[in-house]
Formats: C-alpha cells, sequence, structure tokens
C-alpha cells in the first residue's frame, strides 16, 4: 500500500498535466462544436435569460421558445429568427473564446505564466457557466403535467441541462488546482 501512496504523490505533477490536456479536449471539442447550428441553437436559453450575457442576442428571452430547433432538425423560420437574433455570430464567437482558454490552459504545462491565466479564465468560465443554474428556467424540471400529479418538478430536480451544467463545479475547481500548480512552479524558479 506504501509503494501505491508513494507512486501517486511522485505522479503528482503528471496528472495535473493529464488534467490540463482532458480540460484542453473538452473545450476544443465544445469551442469547435459552437460553428454547428444545433450547438448554437442549444445555448439559446443559457445565453437569453442571463443578465451576464443576455445583451449579446438582438430579440428578448422569452422569445427564443417559439424559435427551437430540436438536435437532429432544423426549421427554416426558426433558423431565420436565429440568424435575426444573432444566435450564430455569438456562437462562433463563444467557440473561439472556450477554444482559447482551453489553450492557455493546456500551454501551462510549458509556460507557467500563461497556465496562470488559462487556470483563472478556466474557473471564471466555469463561474459564468454555473451562473445558469440561477438564470435559466430550462435547468429545471418542468411541471408538465400528465397522468398522475407529482412533485418532482422546480429546484431541485436538475433537467439534463441542468445536470450539464452542474458539472462545471469540476471544471471550476480544476482550474483552480492548474492556476496553483503554475503558479506554484513561477515561485519555484524565482
Amino acid at each position: 500500500m506504501r509503494f501505491l501512496l508513494i507512486q501517486l504523490t511522485q505522479f503528482q505533477k503528471r496528472f495535473i498535466d493529464l488534467l490540463r490536456i482532458s480540460i484542453f479536449l473538452v473545450m476544443l471539442w465544445i469551442g469547435g462544436l459552437k460553428v454547428f447550428p444545433y450547438e448554437a441553437d442549444g445555448i439559446v436559453p443559457f445565453v437569453a435569460n442571463s443578465p451576464l450575457m443576455g445583451f449579446f442576442y438582438n430579440k428578448p428571452a422569452p422569445e427564443y421558445q417559439q424559435y427551437k430547433n430540436p438536435e437532429g432538425k432544423e426549421v427554416a423560420v426558426n433558423k431565420a429568427w436565429h440568424v435575426a437574433n444573432g444566435t450564430y455570430v455569438f456562437s462562433y464567437a463563444l467557440g473561439a473564446v472556450i477554444v482559447t482558454i482551453g489553450l492557455l490552459l493546456f500551454m501551462g504545462i510549458f509556460f507557467p505564466k500563461i497556465g496562470v491565466l488559462g487556470g483563472l479564465l478556466t474557473f471564471g468560465m466555469s463561474l459564468v457557466t454555473l451562473s445558469f443554474l440561477i438564470s435559466t428556467p430550462e435547468v429545471y424540471v418542468p411541471n408538465l403535467g400528465g397522468d398522475f400529479p407529482t412533485e418532482y418538478f422546480g429546484f431541485p430536480y436538475l433537467s439534463g441541462a441542468g445536470r450539464l451544467v452542474l458539472k462545471d463545479v469540476i471544471m471550476m475547481v480544476a482550474g483552480l488546482i492548474c492556476a496553483s500548480d503554475s503558479a506554484q512552479r513561477i515561485i519555484n524558479k524565482s
């Protein structure tokens, strides 16, 4: 058992680098998907309802509900609404920001000063994402009625969208761990 414990401590630096790589892969993939209409359409409820980001869109928050494109289906009138809303332009820019933050975090493997920045930006991005738990109605299970009355709706019952957002707690802490590791490497060099 002691051997395993020693090995784990000796590989800590490599594990943190693996953490950086894994976050970069997630950010590259998710940020890269922002150029596709289905992904841009999918983030509209989060952005439109956010007091931190809603101003990026041209249409008021509740209006988007009439123009949802389900994943795997594109409706011309809905797509035209999203173009007028600025959905796609914003999504392209957001994707570029996400990929850039991921790249900065990854570069922390080689350049600790850049790694501190990448880690802190990852933390900040995750805080913004977690704010959607407060501002976005779609993160909680709605009361859709049905044959039997249900008490499992609203807070604290997370929908698929809510469960996806909640995972950013992990990303937030991982960003701090990476920033802290980079900061320690800078201090050790001086």
